[in-house]
């Protein structure tokens, strides 16, 4: 069976590396021969640092499904120039700040205290260009929720995910989410058992055969069960042993 797992908080809480009780968690899942997936928010960029080196060759979903990682090679997808065009200009109108990632490198305007900045390019690999130096825009994250610039933003062809606690929209281009990520890793519908979180991980509880949400949430009412984050470990132990038992059961 594949797992696929977000990483903040999901399996990672305040920007921090994952826990020796999740990676103990995680170890048991492998050793029962399941295959894990990390699907992120985060570029493939400042994923990698989260995560032990021995989890650093599986295959990944990165930037809401903009990034796919596969045999240590990264897949990107972009914003068609002229929608970059127009959302520059809605930046220029309103005086947004924001992050926009590229490939790699990155343009940030956003104040430095924001947990945003805290995991921004942890390693220091990347460089902090200014908006018109970046050629390959993947992801756009405006620092702002109000209706004004949602409403401009919905004539747009834009897949939004709002965080209303961190106060930002994260965009993508329309039609790029973490399972369709997947899709581009040959992954299809009811292949897989998730564990997420958030807004951006519903297209993931509603096409797994399984799903985990952490936490209160809203989007828990599409997964099939939600639990609180300290049970996570506990829960990636039982249904991976669960697992292991029911496909060893079909072979029989």
């Amino acid at each position: 069976m594949i797992f696929v797992f977000d990483l903040d908080g999901t399996i990672c809480f305040n920007g921090e590396s994952l826990s020796y009780e999740m990676r103990e968690a995680l170890d048991v899942c492998i050793q029962h021969g399941h295959e894990i997936i990390f699907a992120s928010a985060r570029p493939i960029r400042d994923l990698l640092p989260v995560l032990p080196k021995r989890y650093r060759h599986f295959r990944m979903v990165g930037g809401n499904g903009a990034f796919t990682f596969e045999n240590g090679k990264m897949h990107v997808r972009t914003f068609t120039p002229n929608l970059v065009l127009k959302i520059k200009r809605l930046i220029e109108k309103y005086h947004l700040t924001y992050l926009v990632d590229s490939d790699w490198d990155y343009s940030y305007t956003g104040e430095v205290q924001h947990s945003i900045f805290r995991n921004l390019d942890p390693e220091k690999r990347a460089e902090n260009k200014s908006l018109d130096e970046l050629k390959m825009i993947t992801k756009i994250v405006l620092f702002t929720t109000t209706d004004e610039i949602k409403h401009n933003l919905s004539h747009l062809p834009v897949q939004i995910y709002e965080h209303g606690r961190e106060n930002l929209l994260d965009i993508s281009p329309l039609g790029i989410h973490k399972m369709n990520g997947l899709n581009q890793l040959g992954i299809q519908s009811g292949e897989f058992i998730a564990f997420g979180n958030d807004q951006n991980d519903l297209e993931l509880f509603r096409n797994a055969t399984y799903s985990v949400c952490v936490g209160e949430h809203a989007m828990k009412e599409y997964a099939t069960i939600s639990i609180k984050k300290e049970n996570v470990p506990a829960t990636i132990k039982n249904i991976s042993d669960y697992a292991k038992h029911y496909n060893e059961a079909l072979k029989t």
